[in-house]
């Protein structure tokens, strides 16, 4: 993998790469970037990856490999402390409790010190806290030059070292952010660099679509409605109706969620609704209608009072952008876009997005030439990586397929009970929580339990518990949802006497090698939502170029995110451990043959009798 990414260098191409668990892709990636002397802009999936790699992966390689490269790490916005904003909160803001107080006095004592402003050097800050709104910039309410802490501002700085560094480290986030805003400081990044590197590549599609679309939210009106009765009596006092603006575009926010809920407002409807469904109702319109034409007030009454504070002039232009919003979203949307909308018990977005980033990726790599390195673990489910490289328009990419280096037949084994309920069946939650539990008592522990969906997330943890308080097993079952996902990993701890039932969050991301995991039990095959509007969308694009949608999307979804969840198991060359696949389809239908190829090469086991030989052989090799 270090020879082609190397060669890739050296003739700025694409590469795609999947290289399985154990490969060291990391490593494989870094020592030819750093050897090269070239520079390179280096994108991951997540903020606590991108730290791993500035502050463990870089500079224990920069050591070993006796080059002095520059490095620098570069977050979004909301990573940083804005010191503006940290005194307007001391001053005006209502914090909710006291918690809050305490949140906010502790960042006030860490930014006497601090070089970075990265929040995350905070000890002890929750991510949810809701001080860090109060701290942090967004897009819309930076001041930019204009503001009086300009100067010391640590964003300015994190980007003028992103600017002088050899290789800088971003997230996926972060990338098409500044692809759709211009506002990461990426944009002038990236024409400077000699290769950019996608590590977690499986999740740039679906980190693209986030940025590349558009959203209008009740909650974003909401926030919008308080920002300008806030800057109108700060700055503007006498000078506009501010209170009766406000309460106007918070009243249009609420005419918004309802009319976007079906009437009612309420969560019945939860979850992603077909714009098709909704986009003729006469009540949908007239909110759109009612919303533009208060956000036009709005836009009129700031006009005349924007030079009078920079805060005016930025709210100016945010509500500006709201009617524009507003008046996109009456017009039916492209072709090539899909449209839908979100509801939650807390409010309502519509949203609109492409149906790939082809297009943008690819005006990305035909702006200036560079090597374009892509790999994750997960890329497909043929020698091409088709399903990747067609979501991305990397077809002509060069492309490597490197395998794990653990010998799987040896330390794993993959049960598929057959004489299982079939997913659809009303039976199958109960029954998974039921073999889930008979594996965790033959381990003490040690289990994880993956779920394909939210809805069945409770009912499996239910029978798991009734299981394990009928066979009188002295075990603690930790549930997405009832802890924040750091926390339940933490009680998790060494997996003794332990098991966790977890949905999406916890299918990747997720590392713990050695005898703490050893067991992974997976409810059903991961399909792609059938009524999620996109994946509607890319169904009706592939028919209709004469393409066979479940074979070009539903299955190579299912087996990457399956390979995805399996890679839960495995982590070392000592690793031993059983993958429960609770689905009877992946052993039935001629699809299972194709989705379990994908797997690692775990030796399969077709009895429970044999399973349970397994469990209890590595139960008693445990220490």
């Amino acid at each position: 993998m270090a020879e082609a990414v190397a060669a890739a260098l050296e003739d700025s191409a694409a590469l795609v790469v999947e290289a399985g668990t154990g490969v060291g892709k990391t490593y494989a990636y870094l020592v030819p970037v750093l050897l090269s002397g070239r520079r390179a802009l280096v994108s991951t999936a997540t903020k606590a990856l991108q730290d791993q790699l500035f502050l463990r992966d870089l500079p224990r390689l920069r050591a070993a490999l006796q080059v002095t490269a520059r490095i620098a790490l570069l977050k979004g916005r909301a990573s940083y402390l804005c010191l503006h904003r940290m005194e307007h909160a001391r001053q005006q803001a209502r914090l909710p409790d006291r918690a809050a107080v305490r949140a906010l006095a502790r960042i006030e004592q860490w930014a006497q010190a601090t070089r970075t402003g990265d929040l995350s050097e905070v000890d002890g800050l929750d991510d949810r806290s809701p001080v860090i709104p109060l701290v942090t910039s967004t897009r819309d309410n930076c001041l930019g030059t204009e503001c009086p802490r300009w100067p010391d501002c640590h964003v300015v700085r994190a980007r003028r070292e992103a600017m002088s560094a050899d290789v800088v480290v971003v997230n996926h986030h972060l990338f098409f952010a500044d692809v759709a805003l211009r506002d990461s400081g990426v944009a002038e990044l990236l024409p400077t660099v000699d290769a950019a590197v996608f590590d977690e590549a499986h999740q740039l599609v679906d980190a693209g679509l986030q940025f590349l679309g558009v959203v209008l939210g009740s909650g974003q009106v909401s926030d919008l409605a308080r920002d300008v009765l806030a800057a109108g009596y700060e700055h503007a006092r006498g000078l506009g109706a501010w209170q009766e603006l406000s309460a106007s575009l918070e009243l249009a926010a609420q005419g918004l969620r309802f009319a976007a809920a079906g009437g009612d407002g309420s969560a019945r409807a939860a979850g992603k609704l077909r714009w098709e469904d909704r986009a003729a109702d006469p009540a949908l319109a007239e909110a759109l209608s009612r919303l533009e034409r208060e956000g036009q007030k709005t836009v009129e009454a700031l006009q005349e009072v924007q030079a009078l504070a920079p805060e005016l002039k930025r709210l100016h232009e945010r509500v500006a952008q709201l009617v524009g919003t507003c008046r996109s979203f009456a017009l039916p949307p492209l072709p090539s876009r899909v449209r839908w909308i979100d509801v939650s018990a807390y409010g309502a977005r519509l949203a609109e997005s492409p149906l790939d980033i082809r297009e943008h990726l690819g005006a990305q790599r035909q702006a200036a030439r560079k090597a374009w390195i892509f790999t994750s673990a997960t890329l497909g489910d043929d020698e091409r990586l088709s399903w990747f490289a067609a979501g991305t328009g990397l077809e002509d990419a060069r492309v490597l397929r490197v395998g794990s280096p653990f010998d799987y037949p040896a330390q794993a084994r993959l049960w598929v009970p057959t004489d299982f309920p079939l997913p659809q069946d009303a039976t199958h939650p109960a029954a998974v929580g039921r073999l889930a539990a008979a594996c965790a008592a033959r381990l003490a522990g040690r289990t994880f339990v993956l779920t394909t969906t939210l809805r069945a997330l409770p009912l499996i943890a239910q029978a798991l518990r009734a299981a394990l308080q009928d066979d009188g097993a002295d075990m603690r079952v930790l549930v997405q949802g009832e802890e924040p996902r750091r926390s339940l990993l933490q009680r998790y701890g060494d997996g003794r006497g332990r098991v966790l039932v977890g949905s999406h969050s916890f299918w990747e991301g997720i590392d713990v090698p050695g005898e703490a995991l050893q067991c992974v039990v997976i409810d059903k095959l991961p399909f792609p939502p059938p009524n999620d509007p996109l994946v509607q969308a890319r169904v009706r694009q592939i028919e209709a170029r004469g393409g066979r949608a479940f074979d070009e999307l539903s299955v190579p979804e299912a087996a990457v995110a399956l390979k995805q969840g399996a890679g839960r198991l495995i982590r070392t060359e000592n690793d031993r451990g059983l993958l429960v696949i609770c689905d009877p389809r992946l052993s039935r239908m001629a699809y299972g043959r194709r989705i379990r190829a994908a797997l690692p090469p775990m030796k399969p086991v077709d009895r429970a009798l044999d399973a349970w030989d397994w469990l209890d052989e590595i139960s008693a090799a445990s220490t």
